[in-house]
């Protein structure tokens, strides 16, 4: 049940107050309990289902390798199985530590297109539009080359060129420049289609988490309390006003009451799970659970998309890729060593070294494939490299057509969501990932990867047809992590926030993370997250008075 009850109203007669209450440690909350709490006007509490980031392996920016599959730092989910993949239930890794997803992302710093924030303005999204959210990509940023019209410096986040120069990466970008694609020294400036390098969220060597870059400073002022392992139960209401949080550490039940407002920054998988919980969403799904619905909001937990990769792997000619590193004990000793000493080297990668955007068909207005290349192969992210020397480089479409749901198994909040992402599912979708890899594979082909490359792993030589490619896709696709769009911000009547974030229908509560995304943007999705936040933080200032 989701009205208080006589237990709540007795236990919150003695609950701890705070102004604001953030559900969610991640790339969002984070930010936002920096800026709420920096004043010292507000007192904020930030609640965090996972342990604090005291894994070593989230600072060492390769070590998001290690946190692949790491339980007490990931939850790990699965999407049912998936029809446009051949039936394979295809892995969710998202964060759950101080920090979040940031904490263990491949750490690529990419805004996505203009046209995607011109995009959301023109479906009715006012104050979304590219130069309306340029100011805070540019207020988050400590730009290590410094400030320019699209970049800041001085912000909290650090933004960092690779510490670590790779003569596969370089090769590969003069291979795609070979191919006709231009050289693209910035994919956040003035256009984002070329070849380049990625920058990073790092500094001097490190993962600058969110936890790192905001939590941090802001836990020495002194207004903001952090819970861990405190995992949220449900919002708690008074009519329509969200008015606290129930949650639940180390086994004991705790309620905190906000004075303002309630502000869910837990992703695009577990902020409509969530609100599912507290009685916000499909009606007829809430009742099946047993669930009091506070309101039918059928849009809470539709529209969920996703970025799809399917990579390429070739055979290296010469033993100067990550797999011959990591497979020979005294090169990777002095890999280990070379990074405490100086923080450089192989453990200064970031899930792809050089990138690519590019059109599948000239009529396109923008890019609608990435690339990620990579000095390393291996069969899945988080396994073991292959025993031989390779590289591998993915493609993946950057505005799927594709939509899914996200929906409560279980009125427990423990028992994971059902997800179901619908890869595939339109023919835009497999047209471009079928072009993409015909494009991307020219370009491992070319002149400049000539002297490098053996022969091509996958999908091979044989794989040439376009049904082939497209069984390929099927076969191995899979995430390259980007969920988005579950409690959707718009004006129609799906829509689960406005342009202010605030729940329709219903009084002090917010969503603030990739979940409120109209669409997805072009490109990796943390940056955006962390504008999205900046933004939210001065709104809701704003409307505090």
């Amino acid at each position: 049940m989701n009205s208080p009850t006589a237990a709540d109203r007795a236990a919150s007669s003695h609950a701890a107050e705070f102004d604001y209450i953030i559900v969610g440690a991640g790339s969002a909350g984070c930010v936002l309990a920096n800026r709420l709490s920096a004043s010292g006007k507000y007192s904020v509490l930030l609640l965090e289902a996972g342990p604090k980031d005291r894994n070593i392996w989230i600072h060492v920016p390769l070590g998001y390798g290690k946190l692949f599959k790491e339980r007490t730092v990931n939850w790990m989910y699965q999407t049912e199985p998936e029809p446009g993949l051949d039936g394979r239930s295809i892995f969710q890794p998202r964060g759950k530590t101080l920090g979040g997803s940031s904490s263990i992302n491949g750490l690529l710093y990419v805004r996505g297109q203009h046209e995607d924030y011109d995009r959301w303005r023109q479906h009715g999204n006012i104050g979304w539009g590219f130069d309306d959210v340029l100011p805070y990509f540019r207020k988050a940023e400590d730009q290590q080359r410094g400030a320019d019209e699209f970049h800041g410096t001085g912000g909290p986040l650090p933004v960092s060129d690779t510490r670590h120069p790779d003569v596969l990466s370089d090769a590969f970008i003069a291979a795609a420049v070979e191919t006709g694609l231009p050289f693209n020294p910035d994919f956040n400036g003035a256009t984002q289609e070329g070849v380049g390098l990625f920058q990073t969220t790092t500094r001097r060597g490190r993962r600058a988490s969110t936890a790192v870059a905001y939590l941090r400073p802001a836990l020495k002022q002194g207004h903001l309390r952090v819970e861990t392992d405190a995992l949220a139960q449900r919002v708690l209401f008074e009519g329509r006003r969200a008015v606290g949080v129930e949650y639940r550490q180390h086994g004991v039940a705790h309620v905190a009451r906000a004075r303002q407002e309630v502000l869910v920054c837990s992703g695009a998988y577990n902020s409509p799970q969530l609100l599912q919980l507290s009685g916000i969403g499909p009606a007829d799904l809430l009742r099946q659970h047993g669930i009091e619905v506070v309101m039918d909001a059928p849009g809470v937990g539709r529209d969920l998309q996703d970025h799809m990769q399917v990579r390429m792997v070739m055979r290296c000619a010469q033993k100067i890729t990550l797999n011959d590193i990591v497979n020979h004990p005294i090169r990777k000793t002095m890999m280990a060593l070379r990074y405490a000493a100086f923080r450089t080297g192989p453990l200064t990668i970031a899930a792809g070294t050089a990138g690519a955007f590019f059109k599948t068909d000239p009529r396109l207005a923008t890019p609608d494939i990435q690339v990620h290349f990579l000095p390393f192969s291996t069969d899945k992210m988080g396994e073991a490299l292959h025993s031989y020397s390779g590289f591998s480089a993915s493609v993946c479409q950057l505005r799927p057509e594709s939509r899914g749901s996200l929906r409560i198994k279980s009125a427990d909040p423990s028992v994971p969501p059902e997800i179901r992402i619908n890869y595939l599912a339109t023919e835009t979708d497999r047209t471009a990932n079928v072009e993409g890899l015909k494009i991307l594979r020219k370009m491992l082909h070319a002149p400049a990867l000539k002297p490098f490359v053996i022969d091509e792993v996958e999908p091979g030589a044989a794989v040439v047809s376009d049904s082939d490619l497209l069984a390929y896709c099927r076969q191995r696709g899979s995430t390259i992590y980007h969920p988005t769009s579950t409690c959707r911000m718009g004006n129609d009547s799906l829509a689960v926030v406005d342009q202010r974030l605030r729940v329709r229908g219903i009084d002090g509560l917010r969503v603030v993370d990739g979940s409120i995304m109209p669409d997805l943007v072009s490109g990796n999705t943390n940056a955006p997250i962390i504008m999205i936040a900046e933004k939210a933080s001065e709104m809701i200032l704003q409307d505090a008075g």
